[in-house]
């Protein structure tokens, strides 16, 4: 009897359990199916996200070869290699696209700028000419093509990327000039991989990378004329000439740049080196009679040095701080020689919720000193050294060091949508008598228009209808001590426009 009900229990407890297995194998069943399922969708989902993955990777690609070719490429991503740039650039834009020798050439950006002003004066146009002694400032009574620009820059090769400017102007007297401004390659790969450490290197013609004005073009200019002090050491075009410069981007936290230069210390884009005759009949420096003898050595180049820091100081503050010297020959004899020390300064406020880029201040100048030493001279001021005309009664000039210097600030605050307005405050003196060579006698400073005691205020108000035009209204009070102290009163409106991509300004 007691097996027989341990038997019976046996069996109940069976029949209690075969629907639980029967239940845990429907589960397991479910259970697999759920696993399969998400082991699909996981599938998918990677599929998915590699193909998200690789379009941004194609899209920061192409954001990043088409930013090193719009802006300088010496503070914005140099580990890009140049295939990126042909790879993707700006198709949309290209003027021409051709493979030659194994390499696409690509002319990448096409540009067209204008500036024209028209304005009044009390000076008559031979003074403004002196006044206005930039190229390509507005310096006459009425009308004024200051210049019209043609630019064409782009990725060559895997190697380098080049720009060329063209300039079209109408002088004072009404003569159509051409002018090549600008034309030089710069690298985008080196050997060991020396771009990778901020290293390039530029060779051509190009202007010389000394203080913040003197490497722009006017257009990018805030004031419609070039500085006085820019004018007086580095002539009205600016100083360029053919040579190289080096790069590097100093590897630390914040912006540091590097510029260490040769170039060509002759022509009439260097007024303050060995210049040329025609110069120096116009406008020698302190008056001196011409002595070159010409590029005989590397120390008849000129060399540049520039160092360049930047900072934020905050979310809507930056500044940056710069320091050039050039070192060079002049043309008043085998021992004359030119030194020309810059500092320079700018202060930029942006607010981090702003409209389009208003509002906006700007605070910027800069300050140069110029030490020209002038070989002794013996012969006729008018001719080469040693040789006179019958009846010309030849001098002997001491050497001696002529010391001009020069500053000018400026401020201009964007504050509203598509307006500006701004003061500019500019100041030159020096020491060292000038040579007069009408008397044959030395004669004091001031009576000397391109070394003077001078000083300009200048306000202007701009308005931008778009970002490709711009009309400007500026007020310039000259008081110059070669004009007897009388004051020049002169307005100016200008007028700019331009076709195409045009690279971004320089900070």
């Amino acid at each position: 009897m007691k097996h027989r009900n341990l038997l019976v229990a046996g069996a109940l407890l069976l029949v209690a359990l075969e629907p639980a297995k029967a239940e845990e194998r429907i589960d397991m069943q479910a259970l697999h199916r759920m696993i399969e399922a998400l082991r699909e969708e996981n599938a998918q989902m990677k599929e998915e996200m590699r193909s998200v993955r690789q379009a941004l990777d194609d899209a920061r690609d192409e954001a990043r070869a088409a930013r090193d070719l719009a802006i300088d490429s010496r503070k914005h991503a140099p580990e890009v290699a140049a295939e990126s740039e042909l790879a993707s650039g700006y198709p949309s834009q290209d003027l021409a696209s051709r493979r030659t020798g194994g390499v696409n050439l690509r002319l990448l950006d096409l540009s067209l700028d204008v500036l024209t002003a028209a304005g009044w004066s009390n000076a008559d146009d031979d003074e403004l000419a002196l006044l206005q002694a930039g190229g390509h400032d507005p310096n006459q009574r009425g009308f004024t093509l200051q210049q019209v620009e043609l630019s064409f820059q782009g990725a060559v090769d895997p190697y380098f990327r080049g720009e060329t400017h063209l300039i079209y102007f109408v002088d004072a007297d009404g003569e159509s000039r051409f002018e090549l401004e600008e034309a030089f390659a710069t690298t985008t790969r080196l050997p060991f991989g020396l771009e990778s450490h901020g290293l390039e290197l530029e060779v051509g013609h190009f202007q010389t990378e000394f203080g913040r004005l003197n490497p722009r073009h006017p257009h990018q200019w805030s004031w419609q004329d070039q500085p006085i002090v820019n004018a007086r050491f580095f002539g009205g075009d600016g100083m360029r000439a053919p040579g190289l410069r080096a790069g590097w981007l100093l590897p630390v936290p914040w912006f540091a740049e590097v510029h260490v230069g040769v170039q060509n210390a002759k022509g009439e884009t260097n007024p303050s080196f060995l210049a040329n005759e025609d110069v120096f009949e116009e406008r020698s420096i302190g008056g001196r009679p011409h002595a070159s003898s010409g590029v005989r050595a590397s120390s008849d180049l000129v060399h540049l040095l520039r160092i360049v820091n930047g900072f934020d100081l905050g979310d809507e503050l930056s500044t940056q701080i710069g320091l050039s010297a050039l070192f060079g020959p002049n043309a008043t004899g085998n021992d004359g020689s030119t030194r020309i020390f810059g500092a320079d300064f700018v202060l930029k406020w942006l607010p981090i919720v702003s409209d389009r880029g208003w509002p906006f201040i700007v605070l910027e100048g800069e300050m140069m000193l110029r030490r020209y030493r002038a070989d002794d001279f013996f012969g006729c001021p008018a001719g080469e050294e040693g040789a006179c005309a019958a009846g010309d009664v030849p001098v002997f000039l001491e050497d001696d060091v002529l010391r001009d210097w020069g500053a000018y600030a400026q401020l201009l605050w964007g504050f509203r949508r598509n307006w500006a307005m701004g003061l500019r405050g500019e100041w030159t003196g020096g020491r060292g008598p000038s040579f007069d060579a009408e008397s044959g006698t030395f004669v004091d400073r001031d009576t000397d228009p391109f070394r003077s005691k001078r000083h300009r205020v200048s306000p202007l108000l701009v308005y931008h209808p778009t970002e490709f035009s711009r009309l400007r209204l500026q007020y310039n009070y000259d008081r110059d001590a070669s004009f007897a102290g009388e004051v020049a009163h002169s307005l100016w409106a200008g007028l700019e426009f331009s076709f195409g991509a045009h690279a971004a300004h320089a900070y």
